[in-house]
């Protein structure tokens, strides 16, 4: 049975006429006549008796009316469920973030009171998970984007930076340059000690004492003198406010990262991800714009 069919029988029996149910759902008359005809071709029955005073019910007519208008009402209760429920975004938003990506937590902080009735999931990972597979909305990636079936919204642009604490540089003096960090002990992001820094466009293999993918354990032991190390700027910001790290051969700046929002292209976000994506956009540009001012 046509649904949009018996709607329309429902909007006539209601209406008491064709012409005013037709007005009613700016259809044309002989489109609204056409359907009708076909449902009761579809059905074998008579449903409406026709006269120039209107339309009136048949009795086949009359028990379809007292069911399907029962089946409408709830129909039309369920799509204002649905549009309600988006409108209040209540349900799970399932995000993946990097490890000791703090300044996110601020922001999924903001999200939450903005919209108080979303739950958030937050499946915190450094490799690249596959967001279909693994039931992820929305990743947030650093690096560049190589995914065709991944949709990228791109946020910002910022650069790590070089530390050391002062206890180390007293001891050891200031690098005059990329190659005179060969004389100083490291720690750097990765496995193993096969990581390498890009300076100012010289690439380097530092002599690597330590080797983890926890930038609050690489910081943590660049604040007690143990070695030199790369940080996001988040993580090195208040220490070398407060004089605890210092930033080392700023005339040789590590290269862009870039940070983008994924989601799966051929899945149509919901209206949770999509509140969630541009809030973010407009929390970053507010803190992009309250920071130039700041400055």
């Amino acid at each position: 049975m046509d649904l949009n069919a018996v709607r329309m029988f429902v909007s006539v029996a209601q209406a008491g006429s064709l012409s005013a149910a037709a007005e009613r759902l700016n259809i044309p008359l002989p489109t609204l006549s056409r359907r009708i005809r076909e449902l009761e071709q579809q059905l074998k029955v008579q449903l409406l008796e026709r006269s120039v005073r209107g339309t009136k019910l048949t009795d086949s007519g009359m028990r379809l009316y007292e069911h399907a208008s029962r089946g409408i009402e709830a129909l039309v209760a369920g799509e204002q469920s649905v549009i309600c429920s988006q409108r209040l975004l209540t349900g799970r938003l399932r995000l993946s973030l990097p490890p000791s990506f703090e300044p996110w937590w601020d922001v999924v902080s903001a999200f939450q009171r903005s919209y108080p009735q979303v739950q958030v999931s937050i499946h915190t990972t450094e490799r690249r998970v596959d967001l279909i597979e693994e039931g992820i909305d929305v990743a947030l990636r650093v690096g560049e984007i190589a995914h065709e079936t991944l949709v990228a919204r791109h946020l910002l642009k910022y650069r790590h930076v070089l530390v050391a604490s002062p206890m180390l540089i007293e001891r050891l003096g200031l690098p005059s340059s990329v190659e005179a960090l060969h004389a100083y002990p490291c720690g750097v992001w990765g496995r193993g000690n096969q990581g390498n820094w890009l300076l100012g466009g010289e690439t380097i293999k530092p002599v690597a004492i330590l080797s983890t993918n926890d930038y609050m354990h690489l910081r943590s032991r660049a604040l007690t003198g143990d070695l030199v190390t790369e940080l996001p700027p988040f993580l090195a910001a208040s220490a070398i406010r407060e004089g605890t790290l210092q930033a080392l051969l700023p005339a040789y700046p590590l290269p862009e990262q870039q940070i983008n929002l994924l989601y799966p292209s051929h899945h149509h976000p919901s209206a949770i991800v999509r509140a969630y994506l541009d809030f973010v956009q407009g929390y970053v540009e507010y803190i992009a714009q309250v920071s130039t001012i700041s400055q």
